[in-house]
Formats: C-alpha cells, structure tokens, sequence
C-alpha cells in the first residue's frame, strides 16, 4: 500500500492545533497540612533502554517511570496526591509537570531545587482539574547525558466521558548514530538518523471493533519537532489541547499538528482499518496502524460526542484593560538564558497585578520555527484583529519565522513562573525567562 503525503498547512496548524502547563490555584504544598491525601504517586527518574533498531543493542536511555503504578498513572480530578520522587540519576534533576495547575512552588527553577542523585523528595499535589498531564525533565537537559522519556499523566473526569476505550499514544522522536546509540536534545546530530515511536514501539499496532469509540490522547513527546500525526479515512474530533476541554472541532483532514509537549485528546470512531501516518515536516511515514478486530461490533454508531466538563478556567477576557508586552522570542538581548545559567535575581520579563488580563506579542526573530510555552496558566490565543479568541486553551504555541502571534490570559495564580523558548532544531538550546503575579 502506498502512504499518501500530506502537507498540513500554516492554518492546519492553527485550526488543527497548539499545545504544555497548567494555570492557578492549588497545586504542590510543603509538609503535610490541608485535607487529607486521597491518592499516592511513586516516581523515579532512571536509567533504561529501547529496543529501537532490529540487530542492534537496545539504546541506552533515561526515563522518567511510575513505580507505583502499572501502565498508564491514572488520577481523579480533586485528588489530594502524595508524590514520592526517587531520583536514581547521576545529576539534579525535578519533574516538571506541565498541565498541572499549581502554585510556584512546583516550580523547579523559581520555587524549588532540584533533587540530588540518590536522593528523594515527597510533595503534595492537588489535582484540581481533569485532563492529560505529562511529566517532564527537559528543563534540565544541559546535564542528561542521555535522551530522556516524560511520563504521561492522565487526570481523569469526576463524571467520565462517554468512550469505548480511552488509550494514550505518546510520540517521540530519537537521532541515532550507527551504533546504536542516541544523541539529547542540545546536542549537534551529525552522522544520526531521525526516527519516531509512538508508546516506545518503532510501529504502534491498535485493535478495535466496529464502530467502537476511542478517545485518543495525543502526546508530543518530541524534544524539538512539530508532528502532525493522521489517522487515515476517519474523522478525528478534537475534545481538549494542552489538558482543557475544547469546543470540539473535526481536525482538518483527520491530521492533528502538535508542538512539542503539546497534548490533544480526540474522539474516533473505528470504521475501517486504516494506517496512522506521522508527518515531520520533510516527509511522512506509517508509525502505525488501526486495525478491526475479530469480535462483536456496535451495529448502531453513536452520536456526536458530548463536549468535556468545563475545568472552570474564566469564560471572558479583558482585552481592552490588558496589560501588553512584547516578547521577542529566544533574543540575545531580550533576558533569555539556559536554565543550567537561570538566576532568580534577573530581571522579569513583565510584571503583573493578580486578576487583570495579559496581552503578550510573541515575535519569532529566528529563521526556523520557535517552540513557546507558557508556565503557570493557559492561554487564549487571539485573532488577527485582536477582537476574539480561538474556542480552546493553549500553554504551548509554534510560531513560524518572522511571525508574530498574541495570545491572551488571566493572571490568576499568584508567584514566579516560567517563559519557555526553543527552535525546532535539534542542537538548539532551551531557554528560559520569568514573569511575575503580584
């Protein structure tokens, strides 16, 4: 069978996706005080390996891995967590866990030091909304001495959704050498080949009945890449970006374009076998494949899909009385820096009052596209005309070269929070600034 090509466009982009970390009040809290712990988390940063190249060693990686959970970590919004974290590395190192809403304190360069090797460290996280998590160390990349894997997070709804099947599908991208090996993030790429996998798998096999409902979380995993990833002769309904629910919208041509850390969970109903393709903007090739399985079909397909229950993020914006700043993205001289070099004594990238509107114009200088993402709340990305917004929360955005986007959010959450910068190159640094709610 011949893979088809497709090309999402600048508008697939945007009407297709965005997307990584969550917004304001409760979140991770010293000691033991406040309500009583309804659920535990074990995690452990360590060493592992991937069988990624048939005839040659399994790649040695490091991870980010649940030990006290089997498959995937599954929690109920409004739990109280207890969250134990070993790190069995050789160098600091804290989760980062994007689409978290939580206070600065979860912070790990404003509100918290690292953990040191053979260390560990407990918290308390609050899980005040539902939606798709994903825990990270890729701010401490300048000292991974090996490729690293986040770990999917999965906030489930008090009420659920109405799904068959609720599965995640985790992409992620490696530069491997000849040998075997593979090449951070950070790091020039000479002499590796790209390769992708999506659950760890080089393919991802998925069986389903007829007419079954999948809800479908879609991780980019991916250090560096925007990926559009399709699912061949099928609708795909977008339900939520970046852990918030969405006025669901069918992604354009069935292709969901995601920035890396980005998150969307879709709805598709299983009609017919059908390849999952992966395009990375040179070229497209099968990760996968959905396949009918041989036991009883639902003989009536089900109607539209209910929208998610709201995460009570606020309804309106305040345009007209917004604070506005522009911020070139990843500037020399605009205060960006590695987090390996981050002081909490440099200046802020702007200043604000809890509760008012934010209106930031977010330009890309570099010749390539620029990955932001935003710490501490999600955001509204705004029309051209600065007169609306788009119907879904965004904390992570591409932005195409010599472009500007604005984008539009409520101050609610009190602290320091951080400013992501990255271009979609795989030598490129991270880079990091902060802002302030007073």
């Amino acid at each position: 069978m011949t893979t088809r090509i497709f090309e999402p466009s600048r508008r697939e982009v945007l009407a297709g996706l965005a997307t990584g970390f969550g917004a304001c009040a409760t979140g991770l809290i010293a000691g033991g005080a406040g309500p009583p712990v309804t659920a535990q988390l074990a995690l452990q940063a360590r060493s592992a390996t991937l069988a990624l190249r048939p005839g040659l060693p399994a790649t040695p990686i490091w991870e980010l891995a649940a030990a006290s959970h089997l498959g995937s970590v599954r929690l109920k919004r409004g739990n109280r967590c207890e969250v134990v974290f070993r790190n069995d590395l050789p160098v600091p190192i804290a989760p980062v866990w994007y689409g978290l809403n939580g206070p600065a304190a979860s912070d790990p360069l404003r509100g918290r030091a690292p953990t040191a090797p053979d260390a560990t460290e407990t918290s308390i996280l609050s899980m005040p909304h539902a939606g798709t998590l994903l825990a990270d160390f890729r701010l401490f990349e300048d000292g991974l001495k090996q490729p690293a894997r986040p770990l999917p997070v999965i906030v489930e709804e008090t009420g659920g959704v109405a799904a068959d099947r609720d599965e995640i599908l985790l992409i992620e991208e490696w530069r491997l050498r000849p040998d075997g090996t593979a090449v951070p993030p950070g790091r020039e790429p000479k002499d590796t080949t790209a390769l992708y996998t999506i659950n760890g798998r080089t393919s991802f096999e998925l069986s389903a009945a007829t007419n079954e409902r999948l809800r479908l979380r879609f991780i980019n995993g991916s250090q560096r890449s925007v990926l559009a990833i399709k699912l061949e002769s099928h609708e795909v309904r977008v339900m939520a970006l970046d852990g918030q629910p969405a006025e669901p919208f069918p992604a354009r041509n069935g292709a969901l374009v995601l920035a890396p850390g980005a998150r969307a969970d879709a709805i598709v109903d299983a009609a017919t076998s059908a390849p999952l393709l992966l395009h990375d903007g040179k070229e497209a090739r099968q990760v996968g494949r959905l396949t009918l399985a041989d036991r009883p079909e639902r003989r009536v397909p089900l109607t539209a899909p209910q929208p998610f229950p709201a995460n009570d993020l606020a309804e309106k914006l305040d345009l007209k009385g917004a604070l506005r700043s522009d911020v070139a993205l990843g500037a020399p001289d605009g205060g960006w820096i590695r987090p390996a070099s981050f002081s909490t004594a440099s200046a802020p990238a702007f200043r604000v009052k809890a509760g008012r509107t934010v209106v930031l114009a977010l330009k890309n200088p570099a010749p390539v596209t620029t990955v932001f993402h935003l710490h501490g709340h999600h955001f509204r990305l705004l029309d051209k005309l600065d007169d609306g917004w788009k119907p879904y929360w965004l904390d992570t955005l591409a932005i195409e070269p010599g472009q500007t986007q604005r984008i539009a959010f409520a101050a609610s959450a009190p602290g320091r929070w951080l400013l992501e910068s990255v271009v979609t190159d795989w030598a490129a640094p991270r880079l990091v600034r902060w802002y302030a709610v007073e």
